[in-house]
């Protein structure tokens, strides 16, 4: 097993703290708001992570945080608040945006066949361990108080910068939300640890602390609930490559501060999801979304298998258009899965030989595409029936694309068969001028509905896929 590690920069051997053991962190999502695809990637790519490791042998405990306080607008530590933003926005109380857009957020999930870490816990579940290790940080001088809240003193690391190449600019005030500077930090890059309401006084959420009633920095609750759960020496550290500044590199100042040790071995970064204009956000063009997906008439699992024909660490856009091709080639796959017959005896040998073949090619830093690559090498080989079935059942476990569930047949009502008719006669008005960039097009979306079309000499047929 190798894995890129964002903290050396370079593709490593994986060798857990204890052996057959591994730890696992992954940043859970802030619950203002639904989760749009580009988040999801990250969540994807990190569950077929922990696939791949319980494929190779290893026990794992994956835990994840939800953020349910404290997580500003901006990443530089000012702004206003995202669960108080998202609170105001629906005319509800932060707990109640909090638990349906964990629902929501975990509902996308088991559509993309995301498994559930085996420990999710909210930050507002964790104060006290947060006063702990804030009042451990001023203990020993890392922290500081100022103005009533309390800040985490960067000056006093040899080493900030743990990832390098990251741009100071990012934290400065203003390249992000048009706020006033935080004149308490004695140093641009410290971060808070606690805020007071002398600070924030519409904060929803507040706390009794030994500083003043508050609530929680946004950085400190992933330390604390990994400590938490997973002791003082983690295995793995999952998020997206946005995390990776500021937040992660906090996360490692305040750990280490703390425990006087290192922390984590291995920093696992995905990188964005991209549309057309650029890295996808929330804030701009049209919020894609699962549901949205969906309501476009998408399999989400098509989604998955778009995001592990690429590897995780290049950037990946997004157009309909190429998940109209993902949907092609996975209806496609399935039929051709479901076609193998279930004959002879599966040989176990060669079960064994094809499990490690998978094991080494998605093992090599999580090469999604070259186990695709793999399947599709079973599917030609002249292994019997039952032991394809078999082996791609084993596949199945890492890639989690439903390729042996029979999928359901729907009925074709009168308004879907009246379009289907409108596309078809619109594809041959498109041939018949010789226009077969359009025809081909009419077919691709059709192929994205479920629908095939087949030409033959009483003319154009269509089924299910």
């Amino acid at each position: 097993m190798k894995i890129y590690n964002s903290l050396t920069r370079n593709i490593e051997e994986f060798v857990p703290n204890e052996p057959g053991k591994v730890s696992m962190y992954t940043c859970g999502p802030t619950v203002y708001h639904y989760a749009h695809i580009g988040n999801l990637r990250s969540y994807i790519c990190e569950d077929v992570l922990e696939k791949i490791l319980r494929f190779s042998g290893f026990d794992v405990k994956r835990v994840m945080n939800i953020t349910d306080v404290g997580h500003l607008a901006s990443d530089a530590d000012t702004g206003e608040d995202k669960m108080l933003k998202g609170a105001k926005r629906e005319h509800k109380s932060v707990m109640e945006i909090a638990q349906f857009y964990t629902d929501a957020f975990f509902s996308d999930c088991a559509k993309l066949n995301i498994k559930t870490p085996d420990v999710v816990e909210p930050a507002t579940n964790c104060i006290p361990e947060f006063i702990n290790m804030i009042e451990g940080l001023l203990e020993k001088g890392y922290a500081y108080k100022a103005g009533e809240n309390v800040y985490f003193d960067t000056s006093r690391l040899k080493e900030y910068y743990v990832f390098g190449n990251q741009n100071e600019e990012e934290l400065m005030v203003g390249v992000r939300d048009d706020v006033s500077e935080d004149i308490n930090k004695r140093n641009k890059n410290d971060f808070v640890l606690w805020f007071t309401k002398s600070k924030f006084e519409d904060q929803a959420l507040k706390w009794e602390s030994p500083w003043g009633v508050g609530y929680p920095g946004w950085h400190i609750e992933c330390s604390c609930i990994g400590m938490k759960h997973l002791g003082n020496r983690m295995d793995i550290h999952c998020g997206g490559v946005d995390n990776m500044f500021p937040h992660h590199t906090n996360e490692i100042a305040q750990s280490e501060s703390y425990l006087g040790h290192k922390w984590c071995n291995y920093w696992f970064h995905v990188h964005h999801l991209n549309d057309e204009t650029g890295k996808m956000s929330k804030s701009k063009g049209e919020f894609l979304t699962v549901s949205l997906l969906e309501s476009k008439g998408y399999d989400p699992i098509v989604y998955r298998m778009f995001a592990l024909q690429s590897h995780y660490r290049k950037p990946l856009t997004f157009s309909y258009d190429t998940l109209d091709q993902t949907t092609a080639t996975y209806k496609k796959l399935k039929n051709r899965i479901l076609s193998v017959k279930a004959d002879g005896q599966a040989d176990e040998a060669a079960v064994k030989e094809w499990h490690d073949k998978f094991a080494d090619a998605v093992g090599n830093d999580c090469n999604t595409a070259m186990g695709l690559t793999l399947l599709y090498d079973v599917l030609k080989s002249d292994l019997n029936g039952a032991t394809k079935l078999k082996i791609i059942e084993d596949y199945d476990t890492v890639l989690s694309l439903n390729l042996l569930k029979e999928d359901k047949k729907e009925e074709v009502d009168d308004e879907l068969s009246a379009y289907i008719e409108e596309k078809i006669a619109q594809r041959a008005q498109a041939k018949k001028d010789k226009d077969f960039a359009t025809a081909d097009a009419i077919r691709d979306e059709l192929a994205a509905k479920g629908i095939i079309i087949k030409d033959t000499r009483e003319g154009v047929t269509w089924s299910r896929a």
